[in-house]
């Protein structure tokens, strides 16, 4: 397959001026439908403005690649554009977008498409084939260009000759690898590669690029090149294989990075500076390193979410579980205590989900401290966060007990860092594990334990003991944070405060914060169905979408939107979502299960009044919306 299969004639636009970004991503996926590669306009595009939303696609150096895997692709396919004057698409390096390149693939298993725009993505980084494509009158021009590339037979405008007696570039004796991955896997990973080798070819630098696309690892590196290797440059923004590299010097950066900074990472691989990297038993981080540019809150955050993505399952399972058995359940007048298991389906159910919640608070401590100290630091948190669940800490203890135990399995890598080489192997199946379960077990029991029970407990103790106007205040905050980012740290925040206290026994926060989350996207469907004015008729057709996605406690279905209007759509969003809070914190509803959304409303507490807490909520944005935002022509 070449690049021209998957590139029509009437997918390509020349000499354009959009407006804005979205714009320029309208106009690219209209050109994408026009070549009959979308079975859903909206679904597609509303895929690559959440894509944009989490990281703009401007790679730098004139070029932009917005791209989705989509559902609401039928076939894989390109569109291309040319903007000459130069658009503002918030790229990496701060300069306009000249050449455009969007992709389209399909939501499958099925990766055939991604050799040819692996090979388009490496292509475009050519600096006189970029300017060539840029420059082009016709399509057929455009197109012939790209067969010529694709045959080697594309031919640069002639360099300036040397300057008499310059001499050409040294080749040098020392070798470089590097790795480049991004999450996608179809784009950046590749322009990485080709431009971190083009920079070294034109420095006469030996290089071997190892790519980690969505097809696998591709010119993988062997042990024979990593021990001649001077230095490695592992440009990801995924984990990549990393014990290989133990003991050289190492170089991890963002994949942004291989692509605009390439002459930098090649100078500092060079320069002997680079650290020696030390694998610690197992996991695909450097032992006590953290990627470039990134601040403490980031990764304290980083290693709170790989916490809790792990846990999610284990409560949300169990969490349903456990509903569903006080669904079905009958009650008993003589015995309250016995609800949920008085009939043998209840109590199985009761018994399967309350094996699955119990594994909540140690699988949070236990990868926090994994995050942090690779996989010695798994079991180490396992125990502290187990021993916070059985003292009462609770979900607060066990957070805590995941930080202080990957902490101390770190500190324990830097006491016995210099132990002979032989007595290596004794580290992570002796040493570590039975210091470190001894360590956090004293932390936990005599320091950590017995002042967060009483706070934990007093916590409780407050929330269940306060009057209707002040549960009313938490769950205005609690609905109106999930509004704020959608999906981001604060919404991850209220929501990660639902589901510890679902742990010990307070239901009404979990409540506020589904009903809080379920608001943006019902918003936006019913904004997009009773203020059709105010929106594109792309935007039209992927808010009805919403109401699939807001009923499910999908929250970043509103993420597209959001990004499109931010000022206008975020505070409607926030004032609906702080009154769904509020509401259902004041009609006393409760929550068991973490998830869900319409789907766990008969194990609600009160679901008819919370059903109208989500409406009114959702009503309110929907007002918002219409009145803020601007009539679209």
């Amino acid at each position: 397959m070449r690049i021209t299969d998957l590139l029509k004639s009437e997918s390509i636009a020349l000499g354009t001026s959009p407006k804005d970004k979205g714009d320029a991503i309208a106009i690219l996926t209209s050109l994408m439908e026009k070549g009959g590669n979308l079975a859903d306009r909206a679904q597609y595009e509303s895929d690559v403005l959440a894509r944009e939303a989490s990281g703009t696609t401007g790679l730098g150096d004139g070029i932009a690649t917005p791209h989705a895997k989509s559902a609401g692709v039928k076939a894989p396919g390109l569109a291309a554009m040319t903007v000459p004057g130069g658009m503002d698409f918030e790229s990496m390096d701060g300069n306009p977008a000249r050449l455009f390149f969007e992709i389209a693939a399909p939501d499958t298993a099925a990766d055939v498409h991604l050799e040819v725009l692996s090979k388009l993505a490496t292509m475009i980084m050519d600096p006189d084939f970029k300017e060539a494509l840029i420059a082009a009158k016709t399509k057929e021009e455009f197109l012939g260009l790209i067969d010529a590339k694709e045959d080697g037979t594309f031919e640069a405008p002639a360099a300036d000759e040397a300057a008499e007696g310059e001499p050409l570039p040294e080749v040098s004796a020392k070798k470089v690898l590097a790795v480049t991955a991004c999450p996608t896997g179809i784009a950046h990973t590749f322009m990485a590669a080709e431009s971190l080798e083009q920079h070294a070819k034109r420095r006469g630098i030996p290089i071997k690029v190892e790519t980690n696309g969505s097809g696998g690892a591709k010119n993988v590196l062997t042990a024979a090149d990593i021990a001649e290797a001077a230095c490695i440059i592992v440009a990801a923004d995924k984990k990549v294989e990393m014990a290989r590299f133990e003991g050289k010097p190492v170089i991890q950066t963002k994949v942004a990075n291989g692509i605009n900074k390439a002459d930098a990472l090649l100078d500092e691989a060079l320069s002997g500076k680079a650290p020696i990297y030390h694998h610690a038993g197992g996991s695909d981080a450097a032992e006590g390193a953290a990627p470039e540019d990134e601040s403490l809150t980031r990764q304290i955050y980083k290693h709170l979410m790989n916490g809790v993505s792990h846990m999610l399952p284990f409560v949300i399972g169990g969490g349903i579980l456990i509903a569903l058995a006080f669904l079905f359940d009958t009650f008993d007048p003589a015995n309250p205590g016995s609800f949920g298991s008085n009939t043998w389906y209840a109590k199985t159910l009761m018994d399967i989900g309350g094996v699955s919640f119990g594994f909540m608070l140690p699988v949070l401590a236990g990868f926090i401290a994994m995050s942090i100290a690779d996989r010695p630091g798994l079991a180490v948190g396992f125990v502290g966060g187990a021993l916070a669940s059985a003292s009462g800490a609770g979900f607060l203890g066990a957070l805590i007990a995941g930080f202080v135990a990957g902490y101390v399995v770190n500190g324990l890598k830097k006491v016995f860092s210099g132990l002979p080489h032989s007595l290596e192997g004794i580290k992570p199946v002796l040493l570590y594990p039975l210091l470190g379960v001894f360590l956090i077990g004293i932390i936990m029991l005599f320091v950590i334990n017995p002042p967060v029970s009483g706070i934990n407990n007093w916590m409780i103790d407050t929330l269940k003991g306060m009057d209707t106007s002040s549960r009313v205040l938490i769950g205005l905050l609690m609905g109106g944070m999930m509004a704020v980012d959608m999906g981001g740290p604060v919404n991850k925040a209220a929501y990660v405060v639902g589901t510890g206290m679902l742990a010990s026994g307070e239901y009404g926060i979990m409540a506020s914060v589904m009903a809080g989350g379920m608001v943006p996207p019902i918003a936006i469907a019913l904004a997009t169905t009773f203020f059709r004015n105010r929106f594109t008729e792309a935007q039209r057709k992927s808010g009805v979408v919403n109401y699939v996605m807001g009923l499910s406690f999908i929250t970043e279905g509103a993420i597209p939107f959001a990004a499109a209007d931010p000022i206008r759509v975020i505070p409607s969003c926030i004032i609906g979502s702080a009154t769904a809070g509020a509401l259902s914190m004041f009609f006393d509803c409760t929550l068991r299960a973490p998830h869900g959304g319409i789907f766990v409303v008969p194990t609600i507490g009160n679901p008819l009044l919370y059903i109208v807490a989500v409406l009114v909520g959702a009503i309110i944005s929907a007002i918002c919306l219409g009145l803020v935002k601007k009539r679209v022509e």
